[in-house]
């Protein structure tokens, strides 16, 4: 499995419907891009000047909000996976 350095956090992001309610199927081109994610490893966290880390505020299994264009996409295994920043997360769906 991959482990996350720093202050990063790995998400498995969740699939958006491809069929409108109608049953239109869409594009790529026309779907929003998910904002939604299930964290599936985080890092230590961000090393601060004084030595010490600054824990992440996730954990995982959490489901989470993140920024639109944020992180990097990354395939492992045969699955793909987005690799973002702690700063990069919104929230916590609860």
């Amino acid at each position: 499995m991959l482990k996350p350095l720093s202050n990063r956090v790995i998400l498995d992001v969740t699939k958006e419907e491809e069929k409108t309610v109608s049953g239109i199927v869409l594009p790529d081109s026309a779907k929003e891009k998910p904002q939604t994610a299930k964290v599936v490893a985080v890092g230590e966290g961000r090393l601060l000047d004084n030595g010490q880390r600054a824990e992440v505020s996730v954990k995982e299994g959490d489901v989470v909000l993140f920024e639109k264009y944020a992180g990097t996409e990354v395939k492992y295994d045969g699955k793909e996976y987005l690799v973002v920043k702690d700063t990069n997360i919104i929230a916590i769906v609860e």
